[in-house]
C-alpha cells in the first residue's frame, strides 16, 4: 500500500539561514521532495496551498515539565503535548522531577510508556542524577535517552546534587550530555532568611530576583563550567537569566564542536523585574526574571551565538497554587503553546530574524542533542513542520488556552502571527485551533 502523500504548495521555507519559496512533498512520515514547484502525482495526494505562509521545521523544546506521573492535577503528558503541538512544538525533552522521580531506569521507562500511549508530540526524557545513583546513571543508553539532568540548586525531592565529590565523579564517569540547573543553594538560603526576617512569609514578589540573585546564578554556573573543563564533560547550562553569566560562554567554534553550551528561555527574553507589579507570582520562575539590562544582555548573547538554544521551561501549576504567599507560591509557568508566537512577535519588533528563530528553536536543539532526522526541512528527514501566517493577529484568552492549568502569563497579549498547521511525522495534527485526534508521536533517537 502506497504511503499517504501531502503536497504543501507556495511556501516560504525557512531552513539553515535561508528563506526560499517552494513546495514540500510529504510521503508517509518523511519529507520526500523539496523543490521550486512540485506537481501532484495522483488524485489521492492531498494538496495544501499555504499561499506564501512561512514553514518552519517543527520546534524542539529541550526543557519542559509535563508533571506526569504524580502531579497530574497540574498537567499530563497528553494535555501539555497537545498544547505544545498547537504552539508548533513537535518534539520535547521532559525533566525528571516528577513523583516518583526518574532517577532509576525502571522509573524512566515508565514515563516513556505513558508518552508512547498518550503524547501528541515526539518525546524524550532526561534521567535525573542524585547524590547516590551513579550506578543507575551508567546504565542509561545514550542512543535512546536525551541526557542527564542535574539540579545544582532549586531541586524538588532529593534531586539536589550538592556533594562536590559526587558531582565530580558524575562529570568524569558519564558520556551523557549533562544539563544543569545552576543556582547556588547556600546564597539563596541566606537571602531568603534575611527577607523572611524582614517580611515574614508574605515577601513582596519584587524581591524574588534579589533572593534568587545574580550572584547565586553566577557562582553555580561558573563552578559547573569549571568542572566541565576540568573533566571534559559535555555540559549544557539551562535557562540563563543574567547578563553576567553570558560572559562564561563562547561563540568561537561551531555548535557541533562545543563541549559547553547554553540555553535561554522565553520568559527571560520577554519579561523583566518591572513586570512583577502587574503579573505577580504568575511570573515567579527559578531562576528569577531579572532586570531589563539582564534581558538585553541575554538577547545580545543569543544573537551573537554565545547562547545556543531557546526553550520554554514549561512548568505549570494551578492558579490556586500560584496565588499563595511568596514562600508557598511555586515557581514555574506554562509556556509551550505560546513560545513560538512570542519569538515571532519579537521578530515583528525587529529583535530577531525568522531564520535565527529556526536556528535557535529547531536546528540547534537537534545538533546539540544529536537528534536523528529532525530539526531541519530536508529530504529524508521526518516531516515535522509548522506553517505560520505571519500577519494573522489573535489574542490569548481563557477560552483558547490549552494547558490543563487553564492560565497563561501571556493572557491578554495580542500576537501578530498564528500557527495555522502543525505536522508531526508527516501527519497533520493541528489546523487553525482544531485538533485531529491522531497520536503518531515517536520516541526521539540520538545519533551518538
Amino acid at each position: 500500500m502506497q504511503a499517504k502523500r501531502t503536497l504543501i504548495k507556495n511556501a516560504k521555507i525557512i531552513n539553515e539561514g535561508h528563506i526560499f519559496e517552494g513546495d514540500i512533498l510529504i510521503e508517509g512520515e518523511f519529507i520526500k521532495e523539496i523543490s521550486d514547484s512540485i506537481s501532484a502525482k495522483s488524485s489521492q495526494d492531498e494538496i495544501i496551498d499555504v499561499e506564501g505562509s512561512y514553514v518552519f521545521p517543527g520546534v524542539i523544546d529541550d526543557q519542559v515539565h509535563f508533571r506526569e506521573p504524580g502531579l497530574t492535577h497540574k498537567a499530563t503528558i497528553e494535555t501539555e503535548s497537545r498544547a505544545a503541538v498547537a504552539g508548533g512544538i513537535t518534539s520535547f525533552i521532559e525533566m525528571p522531577n516528577t513523583v516518583p522521580q526518574a532517577t532509576t531506569i525502571e522509573k524512566l521507562e515508565e514515563k516513556f510508556d505513558i508518552a508512547e500511549k498518550t503524547s501528541f508530540a515526539n518525546y524524550s526524557f532526561m534521567f535525573g542524577g542524585t547524590n547516590d545513583n551513579l550506578e543507575e546513571i551508567l546504565k542509561v543508553d545514550p542512543k535512546k535517552v536525551a541526557g542527564l539532568k542535574l539540579f545544582l540548586g532549586s531541586s524538588t525531592g532529593n534531586m539536589l546534587v550538592d556533594n562536590p565529590q559526587v558531582l565530580e565523579k558524575i562529570f568524569k564517569s558519564t558520556n551523557l550530555l549533562i544539563s544543569a540547573h545552576c543556582e547556588d543553594e547556600a546564597t539563596i538560603k541566606q537571602n531568603l532568611e534575611t527577607h523572611i526576617q524582614k517580611y515574614g512569609n508574605d515577601i513582596p514578589i519584587e524581591c524574588h530576583p534579589i533572593i534568587r540573585s545574580e550572584e547565586a546564578c553566577y557562582i553555580s554556573s561558573s563552578k559547573a563550567i569549571e568542572l566541565a573543563k576540568k573533566t571534559g564533560a559535555r555540559l549544557h547550562v539551562f535557562h540563563l537569566s543574567t547578563g553576567k553569566e553570558t560572559k562564561l560562554f563562547s561563540n568561537k567554534i561551531p555548535l557541533k564542536d562545543k563541549k559547553i553550551t547554553a540555553e535561554v528561555c522565553i520568559h527571560h527574553l520577554w519579561f523583566s523585574d518591572e513586570d512583577y507589579k502587574t503579573k505577580g507570582t504568575l511570573i515567579k520562575w527559578n531562576p528569577a526574571v531579572k532586570t531589563s539590562k539582564d534581558r538585553d544582555e541575554l538577547w545580545k548573547a543569543l544573537l551573537d551565538d554565545r547562547i545556543d538554544v531557546v526553550a520554554s521551561d514549561h512548568a505549570p501549576h494551578t492558579l490556586e497554587e500560584k496565588k499563595n504567599v511568596y514562600t508557598e507560591a511555586p515557581s514555574g509557568g506554562p509556556l509551550v503553546q505560546h513560545a513560538l508566537p512570542a519569538m515571532i512577535e519579537m521578530h515583528h519588533k525587529g529583535k530577531i530574524s525568522l531564520e535565527k528563530i529556526a536556528e535557535k528553536m529547531c536546528h540547534n536543539p537537534a545538533i546539540l542533542f544529536q537528534i536523528e532526522k529532525r530539526g531541519f526541512i530536508k529530504e529524508g528527514f521526518f516531516a515535522d513542520l509548522v506553517i505560520v501566517d505571519i500577519n494573522s493577529p489573535w489574542s490569548v484568552k481563557k477560552d483558547n488556552i490549552l494547558y490543563k492549568c487553564g492560565w497563561s502569563p501571556f493572557e491578554g497579549t495580542i500576537f501578530k502571527s498564528r500557527i495555522t498547521h502543525t505536522f508531526v511525522n508527516g501527519t497533520l495534527a493541528y489546523k487553525n485551533f482544531k485538533f485531529f485526534d491522531v497520536k503518531v508521536a515517536k520516541r526521539l533517537t540520538f545519533d551518538r
